[in-house]
């Protein structure tokens, strides 16, 4: 099983200190970080979309071009794209540019998205939302298989035997399709025989598994073959030498992301006493020292069956010190666990 990181870029006012990293400076640390994971050996390292004050990636691509050229081995991923509202030609070029500055090493990950403020800023209508994500993944597919390609939809003036410049490295690119665990979602991308990620942000991720389980039943009736049935599990925490340090130092900046999400979604805001139950030993958030974080990846990955874990460690902007000891940790301690066990 491979490791990996996930982040958004996360830049929201510090719940210590009320300090708030600039968008530069964010940017500047991304790419440190990821530098630093493709340096221990880690194997993917995936940006999410968002077009809000508190996160500093709009365009993922543009930042990984920029990690490209400080790294060597490691998959550069956005996290996702939010398809829905992008133009799949620009984005497929997008990510076959990526692709060729990397030799190889680019992967476009599709989805709905968590978060709608693309559909007004790009002129979307929400009524809109799945028949435009279909419709467009189509394309994007068609994009990836045909060259030239002749295609007509219902949201964009229709293509008409030409090339779309440049391909990708190799025959094709990477492809995968994230979702937050609906069953239809599993079930198409099965169909399709492309790769799945699973967004896990709450929740044991044991409960994933029938959905897992559904994916490589539909990607067996699609006759796609085993190895294209491609199983990342996302899910968030923070490592640190000692367990209670990793548990005390998160916990602000986990309620911080609550807050948020209570105001503007109407969680029920969780007390102490529910994250101490989520983050004991590494149960629901993957909070705690690199042999219980290793402990659980394990346990996890042997279940869902799943082919690579990527943790997202920066929710509500963790400073970047302990974001960069927390990868460290992944790397050096986390990963040759994990590596031994599924070898």
């Amino acid at each position: 099983m491979e490791l990996g990181i996930y982040s958004f870029g996360d830049r929201t006012p510090d719940p210590t200190t009320g300090e708030q990293v600039s968008v530069a400076d964010t940017l500047a640390q991304t790419i440190e970080r990821i530098k630093l994971a493709d340096e221990l050996g880690l194997s993917f390292y995936g940006l999410g979309e968002h077009h809000l004050e508190n996160f500093a990636i709009s365009n993922p691509g543009t930042v990984l071009a920029a990690a490209a050229s400080v790294t060597e081995n490691i998959t550069l991923s956005s996290a996702v794209t939010v398809l829905s509202t992008e133009d799949p030609v620009r984005v497929y070029q997008q990510f076959t540019t990526l692709d060729q500055l990397s030799r190889g090493r680019a992967e476009l990950l599709a989805g709905r998205g968590s978060f709608t403020e693309s559909f007004p800023l790009f002129g979307a209508k929400l009524e809109d939302y799945d028949e435009l994500f279909e419709e467009k993944l189509a394309l994007l597919l068609h994009l990836d298989r045909q060259d030239p390609i002749t295609w007509s939809g219902k949201f964009r003036e229709p293509l008409e035997n030409v090339r779309v410049l440049p391909r990708p490295y190799n025959r094709r690119l990477r492809i995968s399709i994230g979702t937050g665990g609906n069953p239809e979602s599993s079930i198409r991308t099965g169909l399709l025989g492309l790769p799945v990620v699973y967004a896990v942000i709450g929740g044991q991720p044991e409960r994933f598994k029938p959905l897992v389980d559904l994916y490589r039943r539909a990607g067996e009736a699609g006759e796609h073959a085993p190895e294209d049935l491609h199983v990342t599990m996302g899910g968030v925490g923070l490592i640190s030498k000692n367990s209670q340090d990793a548990k005390e130092t998160f916990f602000p900046y986990w309620m911080e992301t609550m807050k948020y999400g209570s105001k503007a979604r109407g969680w029920p805001l969780p007390t102490r006493a529910h994250y101490d139950e989520y983050a004991r030993d590494a149960n629901s958030l993957l909070v705690g020292s690199p042999q219980e974080i290793a402990d659980r990846l394990i346990t996890v990955g042997k279940l869902v069956g799943a082919d690579r874990y990527a943790m997202q460690m920066d929710w509500s902007g963790v400073p970047h010190p302990v974001v960069m000891n927390a990868i460290e940790l992944l790397g050096t301690e986390v990963l040759p666990q994990v590596k031994a066990e599924f070898s």
